[in-house]
């Protein structure tokens, strides 16, 4: 799903970019509401961003990595943690690209996300390559989400991967 945002484009550099677990629902501009097997997943755009909540019988996750004033957690390259049975991986990478690298990225991005039943997209207005999309899916018992977040005045592409699994059973 493809969608213009009504909002001022506020987060406008990567660098102002900052991650956290566990924050309670934000106000959010688009949201795409999944059933992924018996994972309930809802995909947030943010006017600063994405927020993931994840709903299963193993417990709740809540990701949200977005421009976040007073947060003291910038956008970690790689994070491992345990959440309650869960296993909970993320890692981020920032592509610097030129002019014409980024615009046909951009587009080669949002025509897959837009295609994609678990996919949401929203473009910014005042720049056709500013955006924020996700995606997911349910793979080998996981759940996994990709973003993308467009940052087309400096060139930057911030990319993350998370992962969330029930944590294998420590054999005795």
């Amino acid at each position: 799903m493809l969608t213009t945002l009504n909002t001022a484009y506020t987060d406008t550099r990567a660098s102002d970019l900052a991650w956290a677990l566990g924050r309670e629902p934000l106000p959010a501009l688009a949201v795409l509401d999944l059933q992924l097997d018996d994972a309930r997943v809802q995909l947030r755009l943010l006017g600063a961003s994405h927020q993931v909540l994840l709903e299963e019988e193993h417990g709740n996750c809540s990701e949200t990595v977005a421009c976040m004033p007073g947060s003291s957690t910038p956008l970690p390259l790689g994070v491992a943690k345990r959440l309650g049975d869960w296993e909970y991986e993320f890692a981020a990478h920032v592509e610097t690209l030129s002019r014409g690298s980024f615009a046909g990225r951009a587009q080669e991005l949002l025509a897959l996300v837009a295609e994609h039943p678990h996919g949401l997209a929203g473009t910014f207005p005042g720049s056709p390559h500013a955006f924020t999309a996700m995606l997911a899916q349910r793979q080998q018992g996981q759940v996994r989400w990709r973003t993308w977040h467009a940052y087309p005045q400096e060139g930057r592409l911030v990319a993350t991967r998370t992962r969330v699994g029930v944590r294998a059973p420590v054999a005795a």
